[in-house]
């Protein structure tokens, strides 16, 4: 894979790059539904009218002209909230998600910067914790479906 190009897209008005991201969407939370035992990950069942009228900035990522990932974000004065990171499978462990999230830390400018994980994501969590996010807490969020908050201080 060569260098990650990183670019601000716009689902919601391209149904071209919206299915591409459904696919890689399905693709990485499938794998993150495996991991936690868990298929009841709302991304995972999105459809694309849901991902293009989801309410999200988004920064994608692409590797010799193809998708390698995405991250969609809510931000305000105050805080930035990463609503969903996606890294294709393909890419997995070779830093897409690492530069996705820097990206939009830099973008935060200060702000505190939230996202949540499936509890069992020892993978996700792993890679926040890198990047210097704490534990905030974790939250059963549906019966058996735990979910593990952390926050970037600036």
């Amino acid at each position: 894979m060569r260098v990650v190009e990183l670019r601000d897209v716009t689902p919601a008005v391209d149904r071209e790059l919206a299915g591409a991201l459904l696919e890689v969407q399905h693709a990485a939370y499938a794998v993150e539904a495996g991991l936690i035992g868990d298929e009841r990950i709302p991304p995972l069942h999105e459809n694309l009218e849901d991902l293009q009228n989801a309410p999200l900035q988004w920064l994608a990522a692409f590797a010799d002209g193809a998708l390698v990932g995405a991250v969609a974000w809510n931000e305000d004065r105050c805080e930035v909230d990463i609503d969903r990171l996606l890294v294709a499978p393909s890419a997995h462990r070779r830093g897409v998600g690492s530069a996705l999230v820097r990206a939009v830390l830099l973008r935060a400018r200060g702000r505190r910067t939230t996202v949540s994980t499936g509890r069992d994501n020892t993978p996700a969590r792993n890679l926040y914790e890198r990047l210097g996010f704490s534990c905030a807490d974790e939250e059963e969020v549906i019966p058996g479906l735990w979910i593990t908050r952390y926050a970037h201080p600036d």
